[in-house]
């Protein structure tokens, strides 16, 4: 199904995207398009296809070689998927929220300052300035100022979330891919995540992927459902939530999974 936005008001146009692994496509002939500073949910039944979509626009599909990819995925007009992209690039224009945080083996500082020294970033008052910076935006300033030097796997996982999200904001990235990250919190800390999400969108295009229907109203500005592999329906929340188009994706809010 296509989308209905211009090509000039997307942060991402995908474009006959097909994964195959082997012979079974995991994503037949994707094409969708996802709008710039809003939140885009990724709705769908397990083995959908939601997350080979997000790891796709990042190339994270590279790490597994029985994945083939053929199609476009447009960030900037540029093919994320062209041999010739520079993958770095790619990737530095993104930053990515896993399931599981997996923050680096080193110092919560250091974690946040990594990504800036990769960029060539030296100045030790530039780094502490954006590290303070960041850490603010994912509201864990305050919890960690007096331990920054602390190894950055001694924080709860609430607290490696927000971690994780402050190191993908350091690169300066225009996306934010965020994979069912809430998934294995408790309420309170799946609730700061959301309200974390909800102040970046004014900067950035949030896309997530999330299996909890509850979350998805509660969060989307735009919603893309899968199935088996195929967008069934992509539009507006409003409008998706309250007026869906196609029988697979009533049964799917009627049966509230």
């Amino acid at each position: 199904m296509e989308s209905s936005i211009a090509r000039t008001d997307a942060a991402v146009s995908v474009r006959n995207l097909v994964v195959r692994s082997g012979k079974t496509e995991i994503l037949k002939s994707v094409s969708l398009d996802i709008p710039r500073n809003g939140i885009t949910v990724l709705l769908g039944p397990s083995g959908c296809g939601k997350t080979t979509l997000l790891r796709s626009m990042n190339r994270l599909t590279d790490l597994d070689p029985s994945l083939s990819l053929s199609g476009q995925i447009l960030i900037d007009e540029d093919d994320v998927l062209s041999k010739q992209g520079d993958i770095t690039l790619i990737r530095q224009k993104m930053g990515l929220l896993l399931q599981k945080p997996q923050p680096l083996p080193m110092s919560i500082f250091e974690n946040i300052a990594y990504g800036m020294r990769l960029k060539g970033i030296r100045d030790m008052v530039v780094l502490r300035r954006r590290v303070e910076k960041h850490l603010r935006e994912v509201a864990l300033w305050d919890e960690v100022k007096d331990r920054l030097n602390h190894s950055a796997r001694m924080l709860s996982v609430g607290q490696q979330h927000r971690l994780c999200l402050a190191r993908g904001l350091a690169i300066n990235p225009e996306i934010i891919l965020a994979d069912e990250p809430t998934s294995a919190l408790d309420p309170l800390s799946s609730r700061a995540i959301e309200e974390l999400f909800k102040e970046l969108k004014k900067d950035y295009t949030v896309v997530l992927v999330t299996h909890i229907l509850r979350q998805a109203k509660r969060l989307a500005d735009h919603v893309i459902f899968l199935y088996l592999g195929d967008v069934v329906e992509q539009g507006p929340a409003e409008e998706m939530f309250n007026n869906p188009k196609t029988e697979r994706f009533k049964e799917y809010l009627t049966l509230g999974i």
